[in-house]
């Protein structure tokens, strides 16, 4: 396979992630700031989705104040921020585009249309009220957009780098997002077991569909370290770092064969970690400072995949690993009604 070719399938699933996962976050963000809090409590709140993303200095350097309308402005329909929705469905279907011959024609109407629906839902936007149902859209296209692929395409080295892409841009999103709850939440230390740290550890389970699999599994109240022991170390719970890193290793197997790569060899490091890992071995270090050490070891994997795979091409519709500061770390929809709206089409 063409190293152009894989790395727009690559990237193409990875940015579609990236939407779904973003949409995910800011979905929970926006929930949990209609409780009511003090200002300063306020921004410290909306801080959180811009450190998970590493673009809190660039945000700074072009908002005048961070609150809600900014941060989710910012985050859902900028187009200077890469790591936008919209910046991100815009890149998926670029990628698309550049291998429109490698995909299924089902798939590239279903990443069409999201993409025109997404422009209508740009031009249309009234008021942050608005973002709730637009969220929930935007992960029911990326499902519908995976649900296509995996149905309609077939299972060779396109294949393989779509799923590779998915999965690397998942474990770094849910390592931030578990990172993030853990520091920069909680109002303060005294208010760790209150209703509040509840609501928020809810929330976080939420964020990755993970409340239902959580109180099927542990039956209990919440707690901090069972959280985090269902979304680090259980591999049958889909979006955690085992289950990814699962995935991974498989698929750079089956890319390289079993003697596979040094991006095999580091893949497969990572992955025994999580495989032998012990959630009680993982808080006597530190959670912050296991997921630190994450996030830097999965970066280090995705510019290694980079490099064994894609350094040939020029990185087309491509954004650069990024490392935030201190925190190392179906048929497709024809356009109609907007996707904000409550009663609009939801396809």
């Amino acid at each position: 396979m063409l190293s152009r070719t894989a790395a727009h399938a690559y990237w193409m699933a990875r940015y579609m992630e990236r939407a779904e996962n973003a949409a995910r976050m800011l979905n929970i963000m926006h929930h949990m700031s209609l409780m009511p809090k003090s200002a300063r409590e306020g921004v410290r709140e909306w801080n959180a989705p811009l450190n998970i993303t590493g673009t809190l200095a660039e945000f700074c350097a072009r908002y005048p104040e961070v609150n809600a309308t900014n941060v989710l402005h910012f985050m859902t329909f900028d187009r200077e921020n890469p790591g936008s929705i919209f910046e991100s469905v815009f890149r998926a279907r670029e990628n698309a585009r550049s291998i429109r011959e490698k995909i299924t024609t089902e798939m590239w109407e279903s990443l069409n249309a999201t993409w025109l629906d997404m422009k209508k839902a740009r031009e249309e936007h009234k008021s942050d009220r608005e973002y709730g149902p637009f969220f929930e859209w935007v992960k029911e296209r990326s499902h519908l957009f995976r649900g296509v692929t995996h149905g309609t395409i077939l299972r060779d080295d396109t294949f393989l780098f779509l799923r590779l892409g998915t999965f690397v841009e998942r474990a770094d999103s849910t390592a931030r997002i578990l990172d993030v709850k853990y520091h920069i939440l909680l109002p303060s230390p005294q208010d760790v077991g209150g209703a509040v740290d509840y609501y928020q550890w809810v929330a976080l389970l939420r964020s990755v569909s993970a409340f239902e699999s959580y109180r099927k599994v542990y039956r209990d109240v919440i707690a901090p370290i069972r959280v985090a022991e269902m979304l680090i170390l259980k591999e049958d719970m889909p979006r955690s770092l085992h289950a990814c890193l699962d995935e991974i290793l498989e698929i750079l197997t089956a890319i390289n064969g079993p003697a596979g790569t040094e991006s095999r060899r580091k893949a497969g490091e990572l992955h025994a970690r999580l495989h032998f890992g012990q959630i009680r071995e993982i808080f006597a270090q530190g959670l912050h400072e296991y997921i630190t050490d994450f996030l830097k070891r999965i970066t280090t994997l995705a510019q290694e995949i980079h490099a064994r795979y894609f350094i040939a091409t020029d990185r087309p519709f491509a954004s650069e690993e990024k490392i935030p500061e201190g925190g190392l770390l179906q048929t497709p929809a024809i356009s109609g009604a907007s996707p904000f709206r409550e009663g609009g089409r939801q396809s």
